[in-house]
């Protein structure tokens, strides 16, 4: 039954030699940008993709930002991003969308638990493999685009039923990384669960290849750029080292639809993506990183493009942007136009944040801590109530039981007097209540912007020690070992790699980055030193046999010294005679030495005072030094 499907959908797939672009695949070249190019972006009607043109329209769900396996081992927390994750691929098959394009961060850790795999294998098998013909054709070089040692898009392997392909690139999460430069998207792609792309080899020379694929009358050229370190890609697209292939033939027919996985608001000068920095021949960008749900298209004049924003799926983190409501995409390509649909996700837990100042309360004092307690007490509940009756009106028929702890989050101004109090001591009231009973309160002060005496090479100094919890929150480790290695003034090892090595050993517990980031700069720089010797008096009397004696001598000496032990029943005994150190017995103080063991200075070290000599994987190694 499989195979007669297939070899419907090969019938079906019939093109036109004169019209292929997969004639390009092969001759595809870096087109610059024609600022006369004008691309129709028009949104199209939902009304369009009626009944009658559906073979022509693509219809594709978006997603980024999945951070599987976040917090699995909270007891209450736990589950979270697996059922938000089941609950992508169930809107996914039930709207019957041609794939699935994630937009990096599939993964919450770098090294996935068992646990994470195994859910995230599962789910896909349930959702993604099937009988069902994906009506997709893929026109591109699979090789280029799937280098994984399969060369080939999951949907057409001839070993594997997969009715919903799931095309992804990484993120800053689930990166390549360690020996191998392996994630954990490509143990998903090798077992044929997920098309992985957008991986680059060279960072500092990027050159990004499109899918091209086609449905009907419509085709799409899909880019995908995994992450990069916002600071190197910022300087890679400014030296201009970032190339966007497009096909030789029928380029202005092709929709341009590129995922991108980095910092979309700026973090400082160079710690974001310009929007301005993609090329202006794009229709549509999916931008992931950000978890704040902007999922409605937004126009880039400067460019005449839409970026679209789905955000993460589930909360990590308790600030505003998390708090807005989760949402999926449904994208729709007919042509050069598109149309986006936003679909809410209902399992996400209800999260609500709000914020309030105590000195503006009339009936506060700060010599009343417990009255300021119970307001706040009192607060929490009226938040717990507004979060959990949004969610039920969400999911109504829901039972009691099944209703998830919201997540609730309460910002205190407490300046004008008012002390702090043990947040933790505080969440014990809630502790069968909300989902973050440690974390309620967040407690800070409103000062003023620090000055400018605490900044050095374009880094401000961050005053931790003015109030931690406000500072806290937007305080990131990177920024402070950058601080740091910049005040060192590092000569062998660079600040910024080190800072590198030091973030990956800390986000995604690589135990051997330091180590190896270590020996390959010693490496690189023991290849360019210089090396000297320097001997005092008697050491060139010591030495003086060996450089007297040349090879061919050595050579003979060892040969004649081996017939001799060849005729004789049991070897020589070893001389016990002292040696002098003023060089009167040179003999015995250097023996032949091994055709294997022979040394040639040609690297040698700085001023000595002794000799040393040792025996290490059958050498003999002088090391002079002082």
């Amino acid at each position: 039954m499989r195979r007669t499907r297939l070899r419907a959908a090969a019938a079906q797939a019939t093109i036109d030699p004169r019209q292929d672009p997969l004639n390009a695949r092969t001759t595809t070249e870096e087109i610059p940008p024609t600022p006369d190019a004008q691309p129709n972006h028009a949104v199209i009607e939902s009304s369009a993709a009626d009944s009658d043109s559906e073979a022509n329209v693509f219809k594709i769900l978006l997603a980024t930002d999945n951070h599987i396996g976040f917090m699995e081992k909270d007891p209450v927390r736990g589950m979270d991003s697996f059922d938000s994750f089941e609950e992508v691929l169930k809107l996914a098959t039930e709207s019957d969308v041609d794939f699935i394009l994630l937009g990096g961060d599939l993964f919450h850790d770098n090294k996935p638990s068992r646990k994470s795999l195994h859910t995230t294998m599962s789910l896909l098998r349930k959702y993604c493999l099937g009988d069902r013909v994906c009506p997709i054709e893929f026109l591109s070089d699979q090789k280029e685009n799937f280098p994984n040692g399969f060369n080939t898009v999951n949907y057409q392997d001839p070993n594997i039923n997969v009715g919903l392909p799931v095309f992804s690139i990484h993120g800053n999460h689930d990166d390549p990384s360690g020996d191998g430069s392996l994630c954990a998207l490509d143990l998903l792609s090798v077992a044929g669960l997920v098309n992985y792309f957008g991986k680059q080899v060279d960072v500092d020379d990027i050159a990004i290849k499109p899918l091209l694929l086609r449905k009907g009358t419509s085709k799409l050229a899909l880019y995908g750029l995994g992450n990069v370190r916002d600071e190197r890609l910022n300087r890679t697209f400014q030296r201009k080292n970032v190339k966007m292939y497009r096909p030789q033939e029928y380029a202005d027919e092709w929709f341009n639809l590129m995922v991108i996985h980095q910092n979309r608001v700026p973090h400082g000068p160079n710690n974001h993506i310009p929007e301005q920095f993609l090329d202006d021949f794009l229709h549509l960008v999916l931008w992931g990183h950000e978890h704040e749900c902007l999922v409605d298209p937004v126009h880039v004049p400067l460019q005449d493009f839409w970026i679209t924003q789905p955000g993460s799926s589930v909360a990590t983190s308790l600030c505003e942007g998390e708090a807005t409501p989760k949402h999926v995409a449904i994208l729709k390509i007919d042509g050069q136009n598109f149309n986006i649909e936003k679909v809410r996700l209902r399992s996400v837990r209800p999260f609500i944040i709000d914020e309030v100042c105590l000195k503006d309360q009339d009936d506060l004092s700060p010599a009343d801590p417990k009255t300021v307690n119970q307001f706040l007490q009192d607060k929490v509940e009226e938040l717990m109530e507004k979060a959990l009756a949004e969610w039920n009106e969400l999911n109504p028929g829901v039972s009691e039981q099944n209703v998830p702890k919201p997540l609730v989050r309460l910002k205190v101004e407490y300046s004008g007097g008012f002390t702090t109090f043990n947040p933790q001591r505080f969440g014990q009231a809630f502790v069968d209540k909300v989902a973050n009973p440690k974390d309620i309160l967040q407690f800070y002060r409103r000062r003023a912007p620090p000055q400018s005496a605490g900044k050095r090479k374009g880094i401000t100094r961050i005053d931790v020690g003015a109030f931690l919890p406000d500072k806290l929150e937007n305080f990131r480790v990177e920024d402070l070992v950058s601080e740091y290695l910049n005040l060192q003034n590092l000569e062998i090892l660079p600040e910024n790699e080190l800072g590198d090595a030091v973030r990956t050993f800390v986000e995604k517990d690589d135990k051997d980055a330091i180590k190896e980031y270590v020996h390959r700069r010693f490496f690189t720089c023991e290849r360019g030193l210089t090396w000297l010797i320097v001997l005092s008096p008697s050491l060139l009397r010591r030495l003086e046999p060996i450089f007297k004696a040349p090879f061919q001598r050595q050579l003979r000496m060892k040969a004649d010294s081996r017939k001799k032990l060849t005729k004789k029943k049991k070897p020589a005994a070893p001389s016990s005679k002292p040696v002098s150190n003023d060089g009167s017995n040179n003999r015995s103080c250097f023996r032949p030495l091994e055709v294997e063991e022979y040394v040639f200075f040609d690297r040698l070290v700085t001023p000595i005072a002794f000799l040393t000599t040792w025996r290490s994987a059958g050498a003999v190694y002088i090391v002079v030094g002082g």
